[in-house]
């Protein structure tokens, strides 16, 4: 905690800066690994600490999940191209694509918005919204909704109980793994689901 510290107080406003790359790469499904919710959410406990300015942190980290999603996006669009082209050829396939079309058609506004909060799916939206060829209307309109909930929901909560818990920075390092832990068990519990009703199907 300290060596970070030290590090954001070395930096300056570069940090801002370093913030905005990660945050915007995290849209892309090879950069699945970089920190998400943990990284909002110490951000968000640093500037309740007096490390960052909350409103400029909040704005810019909004603004990098924005902007990274309508890339990734756009990515997706040139792999639906590539497959499309590839008439099977490849482990991507059309029918890959048709199914991920009707998912997004069904659960596009749920996706967009509430994978934001679950690692690994929230990389790899964007990308599979643009490859299912997501109207772009609605894809920016929900990206805005689920980026502004995200940014602002974990950085507040890291603010807030910065805030209220004396001595907090002796807890950030359990808190952060709490919130990882319950991040990512939606993903495990569903993919639990899915095996549990294969098994059903297969009897």
């Amino acid at each position: 905690m300290e060596h970070l510290i030290k590090f954001i107080e070395f930096t300056g406003y570069l940090g801002y800066v370093i913030l905005f790359i990660i945050i915007f790469f995290e849209a892309f499904p090879p950069t699945l690994f970089l920190p998400g919710d943990s990284l909002l959410f110490i951000t968000g406990f640093l500037a309740s600490q007096g490390h960052f300015n909350f409103p400029l942190l909040v704005i810019i980290l909004f603004t990098a999940s924005i902007i990274g999603y309508i890339f990734s996006y756009i990515m997706g669009k040139k792999i639906r191209d590539f497959i499309l082209r590839s008439n099977d050829k490849y482990w991507f396939k059309k029918k890959h694509l048709d199914y991920t079309e009707e998912f997004y058609k069904k659960y596009g506004m749920k996706a967009l918005i509430i994978g934001r909060f679950i690692p690994i799916i929230r990389s790899f939206n964007p990308t599979m919204a643009g490859a299912s060829d997501m109207d772009h209307k609605k894809f920016i309109k929900y990206t805005i909704i689920g980026g502004f909930l995200w940014t602002t929901i974990v950085t507040s909560l890291g603010f807030y109980l910065g805030k209220m818990i004396p001595n907090g920075d002796k807890l950030l390092t359990p808190i952060v793994i709490l919130i990882i832990f319950v991040s990512i068990l939606p993903t495990f519990a569903g993919h639990f689901i899915d095996k549990m009703k294969n098994r059903a199907n297969d009897k």
